[in-house]
């Protein structure tokens, strides 16, 4: 898809400056839309929305289609009549990382009391009869997946096993008879969990309606593969190379090379590719229709694992001994095509990238990505500098995945930044600005700028460092980052570089 020149910032939900401990999707995500319309911002980059698993990534989700309640706002739930303000008193305050230990020991179990009293007083309280209608026609809506995710969130807290995979045999091989029993035992549970989930598609849906008013598009994230420990895996066994057990018999990541010997080994199972092609990809059909109905522009993570992906066999310790498989990439786009229509997807085709994978982009007509910090290292790295990119690019100054840019100069060796300095000029040990100007300048369709290079943060505002285990995905920005300053110098760097247009329509005009 072809988009118009835009540009937009990188920030995930649960790094706002939220009351309660963690970023949700009340008042301070309303401010940050607010920041980005008045700095000419029309894309706001947001990682995978799903309820996290071990070590709090959200690329590790326990669910391919449900949201994070962690991300709901306590305050518009006092708003709505769901939970008093006496009962939230004393809560963390706004900014500081996020503290996740604290969140699930603290903020949920408030959740779920406000979940059970929408449940108590939806049907007999008039303010709250229109939301009890929402909520029955959101559940009918989201039948497909909600209520299987309701069973497994509801079995993991009752087991504490860490992994469905540990649970008795019953519930693990979903036998009729065990899920009727959790259902008799567990039912107000269960409707809590639905709640949850209504509360959090209600609070997104707000957000982004709040941000459609400016023209600010949501660019989300899929993530390639999913987690063992999830739902899906749980409920769609067929789907996935497993056992007679349930175990996985090979299991994906990527083969070593030169930033790591012995490669990466991710753990998630592989798809049985020729059963979801017989069953006309539908589980990805509906994925791919989950995304579209989250977000406005969705980013496919790890696209070269549509054309081919490393197969590593489970008893592996290391990724070494895997081998490549050929993936039916064209077979599923053209099948998600068929069914949704044209799809506004961008291809994350960053690191080894073979002709191979770069035909079948190109073939789809997807959007590719280009880091600049990944540009100064030799010549065989200029394509992620500006004078190589072509129209069709999201360009970044860097990911989540990246050190910040300051972070990233702070420890870079003199050849780097003699060559960060030949390109952009003397930048004073301050290199951010200056690279995300040459960014921002490039032919690039779409120039986007982490939250954390804007604010000319080091290395403690990094995100995340791969193949780290702990202490990753805990940065928020501090209450008060979103300066009027800082608007307008984003905002004159739009007009500057011809990029104040939403990146799905014409040149904005001003929006009723």
């Amino acid at each position: 898809m072809e988009f118009k020149r835009s540009s937009g910032v990188l920030l995930h939900v649960s790094s706002l400056p939220s009351y309660g401990g963690i970023g949700d999707l009340g008042p301070a995500a309303h401010e940050f839309v607010a920041f980005l319309a008045a700095a000419k911002q029309h894309v706001w980059q947001v990682l995978p929305l799903c309820p996290t698993g071990y070590g709090n990534s959200p690329y590790a989700g326990s669910s391919a289609f449900a949201g994070n309640p962690y991300l709901i706002s306590l305050e518009l739930l006092c708003d709505w009549g769901w939970i008093a303000v006496e009962r939230i008193a004393g809560l963390t305050g706004r900014g500081g990382n996020v503290e996740f230990g604290v969140v699930e020991g603290r903020k949920l179990p408030l959740l779920h009391e406000a979940a059970g009293n929408f449940l108590d007083r939806a049907q007999h309280d008039a303010k709250l009869a229109d939301q009890w209608a929402e909520f029955e026609e959101f559940c009918s809506a989201e039948a497909g997946w909600l209520t299987d995710y309701a069973y497994y969130a509801v079995l993991r807290r009752e087991y504490n096993t860490g992994a469905w995979t540990a649970w008795p045999e019953p519930v693990r091989k979903r036998q009729p008879a065990a899920l009727a029993q959790v259902a008799a035992k567990h039912g107000r549970a269960l409707a809590q969990e639905q709640v949850l989930q209504f509360a959090f598609a209600r609070q997104w849906n707000a957000l982004r309606k709040a941000a459609a008013c400016d023209a600010i598009r949501i660019l989300g994230d899929v993530a390639i593969f999913v987690n063992m420990d999830s739902s899906d895996v749980w409920v769609h066994p067929e789907l996935f190379e497993l056992d007679e057990e349930l175990k996985p018999v090979r299991i994906a990541g990527v083969p070593p090379d030169y930033f790591s010997p012995t490669g990466q080994r991710w753990g998630n199972p592989l798809y049985r590719w020729d059963v979801l092609e017989q069953s006309g990809f539908d589980w990805w059909i509906d994925r791919i229709r989950r995304a579209c109905e989250l977000y406005d522009i969705v980013r496919l993570d790890h696209f070269r694992g549509f054309e081919a992906y490393w197969a590593i066999p489970a008893d592996e310790e290391t990724a070494i001994n895997g081998k490549w498989i050929k993936a039916p990439g064209l077979e599923l786009f053209r099948a998600l095509e068929t069914a949704l229509g044209p799809l506004p997807l961008v291809a994350e085709d960053l690191g080894l990238i073979t002709a191979e994978v770069d035909a079948l982009r190109l073939e789809l007509g997807l959007p590719g990505m280009k880091v600049i910090q990944f540009g100064f290292s030799d010549k065989s790295a200029h394509m992620h500098l500006p004078q190589q990119y072509t129209p069709g690019t999201v360009a970044y100054t860097g990911t989540h995945d990246n050190d910040t840019t300051q972070g990233w100069w702070n420890t870079a060796d003199a050849a780097t930044r003699s060559a960060i300095e030949a390109f952009v000029g003397p930048v004073g040990g301050r290199p951010v600005w200056p690279l995300i100007r040459a960014t921002a300048a490039s032919v690039a369709e779409v120039a986007v700028v982490p939250a954390q290079d804007i604010l000319e943060l080091g290395s403690e505002a990094r995100m995340n460092t791969p193949a780290v285990g702990a202490g990753n995905w805990g940065w928020r920005a501090p209450e008060g980052s979103w300066k009027p300053v800082l608007a307008s110098r984003l905002a004159a760097l739009v007009d500057v570089t011809d990029r104040e247009n939403d990146p799905l329509g014409e040149p904005e005009t001003v929006r009723e």
